[in-house]
């Protein structure tokens, strides 16, 4: 359910109120792989090629952002031309109150997505890879906060997996301790973003999306707290095997670590070294994930929408 509240710096795009109220299916899109993830101009070009495949896939955009200390719930043409443009804050957990109290902007990582998208109503949310325990972390305690956010928040996540830049070993290790769910959809392994397999095996697996969608309701009847991952795998044409990623992720790690970058700067930097390394695979790959994702996470929505309405004793949206 949306927290209702007028004191709320919260503003719906109409396409998004108009779903919301009438139990339409949307979908939740972060704002930082504009900000931060793409180079321009493709990141704009990717936002609005995102949108597009969710209201082709059924459901509703609301691409999230904090602009000008207001979190936006749907974007228009100029908000995004406006985020793909100016130089704004990489907002978390951690700071996301405190730039809006002050009336900033930022791109939305996926931890204050996923807060904004259960602000505004929001059950499902599309992104590329979340982020989880960094290599090293032992040393660096360098933990993202999407994973905590999965085990607060009501919110369905669907992603290829974890970054594979990470430790994923420890950071399936962390979701299992917070007792979030993760889902193999379409394959037994868990998803290693730019590869559809990491070697390690998913607790559950769920191929279709009314059981997906039905996880989603019985944990809020039973009133577990947080939210669940889907790991959807990159598909097949557009993967780059583990063993040729990982090479090329220990020179990118490296480097970052020989400039001394650490904090919301470290994946950025990362991605960006894996980006020349590979001569543009790697954007190449994550561009086809995050449209997977998209068109997987709007199917999910209709489900979960269906399912609500049926809760609600309304029919559920064709």
């Amino acid at each position: 359910m949306p927290i209702e509240s007028a004191d709320l710096p919260l503003d719906l795009a109409p396409e998004v109120a108009a779903a919301r109220a009438e139990g339409a299916p949307v979908v939740a899109l972060e704002s930082t792989l504009i900000t931060h993830g793409l180079p321009r101009p493709l990141n704009r070009e990717t936002a609005a090629a995102l949108e597009d495949a969710v209201r082709t896939a059924g459901a509703v955009p609301a691409t999230i952002a904090v602009l000008d200390g207001r979190i936006r719930v749907g974007l228009d043409a100029a908000a995004l031309d406006r985020l793909a443009a100016e130089p704004v804050a990489k907002l978390s957990r951690a700071d996301l109150a405190a730039t809006l109290a002050r009336g900033g902007s930022g791109g939305t990582t996926v931890a204050a997505t996923i807060i904004a998208a259960h602000l505004a109503g929001i059950a499902v949310f599309a992104t590329g890879g979340i982020g989880g325990v960094h290599r090293g972390a032992g040393e660096s305690f360098d933990v993202s906060a999407d994973l905590h956010e999965l085990a607060r928040t009501p919110v369905t996540v669907i992603a290829s997996g974890a970054k594979a830049l990470l430790d994923l070993p420890a950071t399936l290790e962390v979701l299992e301790t917070l007792g979030v769910p993760v889902i193999a959809h379409g394959q037994d392994g868990f998803a290693a973003f730019w590869s559809r397999e990491s070697g390690l095996a998913a607790p559950l697996r769920m191929d279709d999306p009314a059981e997906i969608a039905a996880a989603h309701h019985m944990r809020a009847r039973l009133g577990i707290i947080g939210g669940q991952l889907v790991c959807n795998p990159i598909p097949a044409e557009a993967e780059i095997p583990r063993a040729t990623m990982e090479p090329m992720i220990a020179e990118a790690v490296a480097a970052a670590r020989a400039d001394g970058i650490t904090g919301k700067a470290v994946t950025p930097a990362i991605l960006e070294r894996l980006r020349d390394i590979s001569e543009g695979a790697t954007l190449d790959a994550n561009l086809a994930l995050l449209h997977h994702n998209a068109r997987t996470g709007a199917v999910i929505a209709r489900a979960v929408a269906a399912q609500s309405g049926r809760v609600a004793g309304a029919p559920g949206p064709a």
